[in-house]
């Protein structure tokens, strides 16, 4: 399975990040996860012509061939960062690569809720009809004092928040499968009725 994993902030010294970059290791025997930047892509500005800046084309690009995305948010002011939010712009302006894309929210933070309420808001920004997103429900791993959360290997110290990690990372993998198979067979159907004649079905 190929996943892809947003780091949803431009921050160098993020705990997100590292968050990612510990599942994307642990997870190798059970999935090929590839860790995104946003950092280096342009803020949105709502070109006239509609077109995406070239990292943010190839940053789709690669949405849209993955089975299933990851964002990792940190918490700033009760919601999600800037750079995020510009992320999600260019997506639902232009290529609106995350339309029926499963998806899982994780997030850490220095503090004790790890990124709760940025996490419930970014579940309403992806319900938006121009994202619409395949969140997967009941689920929220939060990382709360991420700053002493990993070792110098990048290994996740607190055993608790592993077993967590591996039972919400099995049950994503669960609902990519599912979610993929039904939008599939519900495109499948569209396409059937589209393509429907009462000359043909009468022969």
């Amino acid at each position: 399975m190929k996943l892809v994993a947003i780091v949803g902030t431009n921050s160098d010294r993020s705990t997100n990040r590292k968050l990612l970059q510990f599942m994307a290791k642990h997870f190798k025997d059970q999935a090929d996860i590839e860790v995104l930047e946003i950092k280096d892509i342009p803020a949105f500005n709502e070109p006239e012509d509609r077109k995406a800046p070239a990292e943010m084309v190839t940053f789709s690009e690669k949405l849209v061939a993955a089975d299933g995305v990851i964002i990792a948010t940190p918490e700033y002011n009760h919601s999600i960062p800037a750079p995020l939010k510009s992320i999600l712009e260019w997506i639902s302006y232009t290529s609106r690569a995350l339309i029926n894309k499963p998806t899982m929210v994780v997030g850490a933070s220095l503090g004790t809720l790890g990124s709760s309420r940025a996490q419930a808001h970014l579940r309403q920004i992806l319900d938006a009809p121009e994202l619409k997103a395949r969140v997967m429900p009941g689920n929220e791993f939060l990382l709360g004092h991420s700053e002493q959360a990993f070792d110098a290997s990048g290994q996740l110290v607190y055993e608790d928040k592993v077993a967590e990690l591996d039972e919400d990372f099995t049950e994503f993998l669960t609902f990519v499968k599912m979610t993929n198979q039904l939008v599939a067979e519900h495109q499948l159907n569209t396409e059937q009725k589209r393509q429907f004649s009462w000359e043909t079905a009468a022969e």
